[in-house]
């Protein structure tokens, strides 16, 4: 599997942005897929991720500011963030789960103030 993340980019606080990221390969083996995020000095951690089923995942400081949402047909996973912090400031990382854990590469976003 391979994932093609884009989308990421500079915005004012409390602006918006879109990331997408696209699976190839074997795709039919992702159960799971979603973003992650590392901001400089910290731990990688979940921001948001999706099953196939539809079920979705939140970090807590992220809850009904982004939304995560899937393109099935363009074997998509896109996460739509809205009302940005200087917080959220990181690289992110598309990831998808099957056989094993895939990592696409990051795409920075930065929120200025």
């Amino acid at each position: 599997v391979q994932l093609q993340a884009s989308g990421g980019g500079l915005v004012q606080a409390g602006g918006s942005l879109r990331l997408s990221c696209a699976a190839s390969g074997s795709i039919l083996s992702i159960s799971t897929m979603g973003w992650y995020r590392q901001a400089p000095g910290k731990q990688r951690e979940l921001v948001a991720m999706r099953t196939n089923g539809g079920s979705t995942n939140y970090v807590d400081s992220v809850q009904g500011r982004f939304t995560i949402s899937r393109d099935s047909a363009k074997n998509t996973v896109i996460l739509q963030m809205n009302s940005l912090k200087t917080e959220d400031t990181a690289v992110y990382y598309c990831t998808a789960r099957g056989a094993r854990v895939y990592w696409g590469e990051g795409t920075q976003v930065t929120v200025s103030s």
